[in-house]
């Protein structure tokens, strides 16, 4: 454990809305929701207003019919998490990527050339904004948590410092919800036991908290509320798993229109596999249903594949074992992952492409998609339909 706060956690403030403020100067101080159907982003201007992400678009426009939709523009928001990241780069080479709006950067050896965490923190949050016309919101601690607590708490566009001698003081009065694994089922679990902040969490025994949330996430959550991180600023990860997944909305949806929707996913997916040149040997179905429960099903192939063919096959399987739960209770998010990433090598080849009458049309069809871009081919269940989004993910690093 580190003997003093040098981690820093730095979080874009409500990302896509602030770029969509940051391009249009008439939507700034307004309330902006980035996505029509279903809520992708929403500025603090709109979440004011108790608009949050996933909500249905009818609902959001109730609560604050001002509100400006704006369509999502994922090449400028990428655009922007990279002229982020190499200001992140050039304040410190110990960079850790969370996703595209967020990072930890480990500033403890930058003292004698730079200035203490907390003038390099204000630095890197003025640099943001004047290069890249973007808040940003830091946390300074001694631990990764603490660091990402400490963000949150300081939005929108702040700083918090969490010396060490501070660290109780600072954590215990929060809820539970503030620390990081603790969702809403996790947290109702607590609550039912009268746990509502973190305080009383650590001040149970570990193997109470295990006992009722699980042996890994109860010592997890058990640790973090005992100021418990040692965990390092990581700057060399490949990426363990890809996904994406699509909100839609209350509305009901028919089995074939959600089927066209996986693949839309799965097409997205295979093909970010064999750019990066991975394979996967798990596909994971994540579905939430009306009622606001939650359901996981996977299934593991027998060898890593990257194959769009293979992928969707596993991944409509598990659809269909799903079908009479999603009938009876509706469903309002759809999202696959590819996990146990496999590098291009450990992928079995391909036989080659017969072109003739005894082609594979499935080898085909991602041969002609990656050689020509994913518009140059298509699937027939799809004409005429919504291609919805993909986000734009973090570059990896060996």
């Amino acid at each position: 454990m580190r003997g003093e706060a040098t981690v820093l956690h730095a979080d874009l403030d409500a990302f896509y809305a602030s770029v969509e403020q940051r391009d249009n100067p008439a939507l700034r101080g307004r309330p902006v929701i980035v996505g029509g159907g279903v809520v992708l982003a929403a500025s603090y201007e709109a979440k004011a207003r108790g608009i949050k992400t996933a909500m249905g678009g009818r609902q959001a426009r109730e609560l604050c019919p001002d509100a400006v939709v704006v369509p999502p523009r994922m090449d400028a928001y990428a655009a922007a998490s990279r002229a982020v990241f190499d200001i992140f780069r050039d304040t410190t080479p110990l960079v850790e990527g969370l996703s595209i709006d967020e990072a930890f950067l480990e500033v403890g050896g930058l003292r004698r050339l730079v200035g203490d965490p907390v003038h390099i923190a204000r630095g890197l949050r003025e640099r943001v904004r004047g290069e890249v016309g973007l808040p940003i919101s830091v946390g300074v601690a001694r631990t990764k948590f603490l660091a990402k607590v400490a963000s949150a708490v300081s939005k929108p566009d702040g700083l918090l410092v969490v010396e060490p001698d501070g660290e109780a003081a600072f954590l215990l009065p929060l809820p539970v919800e503030r620390l990081w694994g603790v969702g809403a089922v996790t947290a109702e679990k607590l609550h039912r036991f009268g746990i509502r902040t973190v305080g009383q969490l650590a001040e149970m025994e570990a193997a109470t908290a295990e006992r009722l949330l699980g042996r890994a996430a109860g010592a997890h959550v058990h640790a973090m509320a005992r100021l418990l991180d040692p965990r390092p600023v990581v700057t060399t990860r490949r990426r363990g798993s890809v996904g994406s997944q699509r909100a839609l909305g209350s509305r009901p949806r028919a089995p074939e229109e959600v089927e066209v929707i996986l693949t839309q996913i799965v097409d997205r997916l295979a093909r970010r596999l064999r750019d990066g040149e991975r394979g996967c040997r798990t596909v994971t179905l994540r579905l939430r249903f009306a009622d606001f429960t939650k359901a996981t099903r996977s299934r593991t192939l027998r060898s890593p594949s990257d194959r769009t063919a293979v992928l969707l096959g596993a991944a409509r399987g598990l659809l269909a074992a799903a079908q009479p739960e999603i009938a009876a209770r509706g469903l309002t998010l759809i999202g696959v992952s590819f996990g146990q990433l496999a590098r291009g090598e450990e992928v079995p080849p391909e036989l080659p492409i017969d072109w003739g009458d005894g082609a594979r049309l499935d080898t085909v069809f991602d041969a002609v998609r990656d050689r020509f871009g994913a518009g140059s081919l298509g699937r027939a269940i799809q004409l005429g339909r919504d291609a919805g989004w993909s986000t734009p993910l973090l570059p990896e690093h060996e």
